[in-house]
């Protein structure tokens, strides 16, 4: 089966805004929240939504769409399975990388460090801030692994539903938990004319950011 356009022909010409030295701030994180405020601003659909990309460890990368939960002084947070793919590959190989893409705004994020859980507590406080039905399902999804239907999902979901029921508070498994990636890189992609388009990033040497532009 074809495709029905020729995607090789499709073309958009970016020019919405700029990114120069002068108007990006000097600290990464502050930059970042700034980006991410506009986006949330602009209705952009999902804008907590990024590529976490990881490395098995047999050096073949995987990538996935996660959400992002905190910014931190200490980085970026998100949530997971420590027994899912991620997990998996994370406790072998603890770095990985971001990629935020807000297309409305013509804008792309690239961020890379060291990757770590976060404390015990900081995870029950946000497994607790979950609906209930997300907590169940946590307990409910061995993720990644194969299953041998939908059924055999719905039927843990129910399992675990009726095993909670007469509490009211549902426990976090030990299984599931969150991430904090420490940047040491962070890039920022604001879309220009004519694919010269901006790239400042941001690298850390002995715990200073230094700042250069790339070429796109």
């Amino acid at each position: 089966m074809s495709l029905l356009h020729d995607i090789a022909a499709i073309r958009k010409n970016y020019s919405r805004q700029e990114l120069t030295e002068e108007s990006v701030l000097q600290d990464p994180l502050d930059q970042f929240k700034v980006w991410l405020n506009e986006a949330i601003a602009a209705e952009v659909l999902e804008p907590t939504a990024l590529v976490l990309s990881t490395v098995s460890a047999d050096n073949r990368p995987s990538a996935r769409v996660v959400l992002l939960k905190e910014v931190s002084p200490e980085g970026f947070v998100f949530y997971t399975n420590y027994d899912s793919r991620k997990g998996l590959e994370l406790a072998q190989q603890p770095f990985a990388s971001l990629t935020f893409f807000w297309a409305e705004l013509e804008r792309q994020v690239r961020v890379e460090g060291r990757v770590t859980k976060v404390p015990a507590r900081v995870s029950d406080d946000y497994f607790h801030s979950r609906p209930r039905g997300s907590q169940i399902g946590a307990w409910a999804s061995p993720q990644s692994r194969e299953i041998q239907s939908r059924e055999e999902l719905e039927v843990a979901d129910r399992h675990y539903n009726e095993a909670f029921s007469n509490q009211s508070v549902v426990p976090r498994p030990a299984h599931w938990g969150g991430y904090v990636l420490q940047p040491e890189l962070i890039e920022f992609w604001q879309g220009r004319p004519n694919r010269l388009h901006d790239r400042i990033v941001f690298e850390q040497h002995g715990g200073t950011w230094k700042r250069k532009r790339l070429a796109p």
